[in-house]
């Protein structure tokens, strides 16, 4: 059986109380989607026996893979072992070379065992250890009846995450795991995500293959285009073709792919050229996003009183001034103020033939303000860098 379909199950009152954030899930869902594998629910879950029991049970139902994170500690509230056992109508026993291993840990830090830990030795017909070189808590691999998985993992991240990649992905791969599956992710600036739906046409978003979404992150909107291969045409193939058909209707908007941001994609654009730049009323968030782009050469931040003190001329140079001093090729001022609940944002760029002003507004004030408007004076800079000189407002 080929795994297509798994479901994670997050074990952990601290997670449904919210005293701990679950990153376990959305590192495994990002692992099994690159491997073809479609992740039907994420599901945090207490300490509960019942609960757990529970959801492993429906879980086996609907995925071919299920995988749980956490509840193999040996305290009495650490109750997947037992979940698992129930729900698969099995009963847990000792098996006697994880118990040695168990003793021996202890041994080598100069501590007897205590009987709680015990059940860390536990296994069920049909379940193999996952080696911890971590802790003291094994995961289990279990072989369903029904030809499914179940994979179980401590919550920790520094000994599920080597567990995972050491132990249980050698072994998925070699069983035969996952779909041809492709996606691509267009970054896309200077356009709302309501505004992308008529881009794009409702008909292309609700296409179940290619799939085409939308997602609003922090420095940009997402479009994602995936696939599953069909009718002979490999999942690449698919995607790159809906991507070709969206890309007259939003290409212009569209500065980066995949994990890249704006310091790659003004890279790319820049070139050789190297920028420097002076920020007023940002709090230094243009330093912040790009300081470690190799481009930038330097950077300023000026006191945010001095944002209210000068006409936009004045922004025109403080690019010109940066821009000389450092001796580059750009000078970029930005200048942020709040005005009415929103934050108004003023970018001058000098390449030393002129200076150009550009304005913008940034949605809200505050800290978010304040960061929209670094994101903002990074899409001026790239329409710029595109654009002959002279198309907008020019300022001496």
């Amino acid at each position: 059986m080929t795994i297509t379909r798994a479901e994670i199950l997050a074990v952990g009152s601290e997670l449904t109380t919210g005293s701990t954030a679950d990153t376990n899930a959305g590192y495994l869902a990002a692992q099994l989607t690159g491997l073809g594998v479609s992740v039907l629910r994420m599901t945090d879950l207490p300490d509960d026996l019942a609960a757990v029991e529970d959801a492993l049970r429906q879980a086996v139902g609907r995925a071919q893979l299920v995988v749980s994170t956490g509840g193999l500690g040996p305290t009495p509230d650490d109750l997947t072992r037992e979940a698992i056992a129930a729900a698969l109508g099995l009963q847990p026993a000792v098996d006697e070379r994880q118990e040695r291993r168990l003793r021996a840990l202890f041994r080598r830090r100069g501590l007897e065992m205590p009987d709680a830990n015990l059940k860390q030795a536990w296994l069920i017909d049909g379940a193999s250890a996952l080696t911890n070189r971590r802790g003291t808590a094994p995961g289990w691999w279990v072989e369903r009846t029904d030809g499914g998985l179940l994979v179980a993992l401590p919550g920790p991240p520094s000994e599920l995450q080597p567990i995972w990649r050491d132990e249980v992905l050698p072994r998925l791969r070699a069983r035969g795991i996952g779909e041809d599956r492709a996606a691509r992710t267009l970054r896309v600036s200077g356009v709302g995500e309501s505004a992308l739906v008529a881009l794009i046409g409702e008909d292309v978003l609700r296409a179940e293959n290619p799939q085409v979404a939308t997602y609003a992150r922090p420095d940009a909107v997402d479009v994602r285009v995936s696939a599953v291969a069909a009718g002979g045409r490999t999942a690449r193939e698919l995607v790159d073709v809906t991507v070709e058909r969206l890309l007259p209707a939003i290409g212009q908007h569209v500065f980066a792919e995949d994990e890249e941001g704006w310091p790659e994609a003004l890279g790319r654009r820049l070139g050789t050229r190297r920028l420097a730049t002076v920020e007023l009323g940002t709090a230094g968030q243009l330093l912040a996003l790009l300081g470690s782009a190799p481009f930038l050469q330097y950077g300023q931040l000026l006191r945010s009183e001095v944002a209210t003190d000068h006409a936009s001329e004045h922004l025109g140079l403080y690019a010109e001034r940066v821009r000389e001093m450092s001796g580059v090729d750009i000078g970029l001022a930005v200048r942020a103020r709040e005005a009415g609940g929103d934050t108004e944002v003023e970018v001058a760029i000098a390449a030393g033939d002129g200076t150009e002003l550009s304005r913008r507004k940034a949605f809200l004030a505050g800290d978010l303000g304040r960061r929209r408007a670094a994101l903002a004076a990074c899409a001026v800079l790239w329409e710029w860098l595109d654009r002959p000189r002279g198309q907008a407002n020019r300022v001496h």
